[in-house]
């Protein structure tokens, strides 16, 4: 029986730029790659019910969540033909403007990466068990609904 490498796909905080750009400057030695797409979700600064959101502080069910993202990643790759694919997601408070969700994806080829990309970041957004807390300027919080 195949043994399963599920992949830890969190990381404390937001995600920085620089951790963006590494990921980017390691594929550069992968020269069958034509192809890079990249979804960053970014912390926004919604006004809800006359209150300003500061941050979002992110939760999940790591276990069963890192277990989706496997079997996301798994059907992607089996619908497409990609050379790799990255995803990333914050735990923990991210604040406004910080980016908290990052999915890279490379083929040898661009149309198949724009259409990769869209379909995981849909198969994150509607499957996977991570909650977010919109955290308010006057500390007051509510649980975020995906749109």
């Amino acid at each position: 029986m195949k043994k399963t490498n599920i992949k830890n796909v969190f990381i404390d905080g937001a995600i920085s730029p620089e951790f963006i750009a590494n990921s980017i400057a390691k594929h550069q030695v992968k020269t069958q790659i034509g192809a890079h797409n990249i979804f960053l979700g970014q912390v926004r600064a919604d006004i809800l019910e006359g209150k300003h959101v500061k941050a979002i502080d992110y939760s999940a069910y790591e276990s069963m969540a890192n277990k989706k993202f496997h079997e996301i990643r798994e059907a992607t790759f089996s619908k497409f033909e990609l050379s790799c694919m990255h995803i990333y997601h914050s735990l923990g408070m991210v604040e406004v403007g910080q980016i908290c969700l990052f999915v890279f994806v490379s083929a040898p080829h661009r149309k198949v990466v724009f259409d990769a990309l869209h379909y995981v970041v849909e198969e994150i957004k509607s499957q996977v068990p991570v909650f977010g807390k919109e955290v308010f300027e006057d500390a007051s919080y509510q649980w975020k609904t995906n749109k």
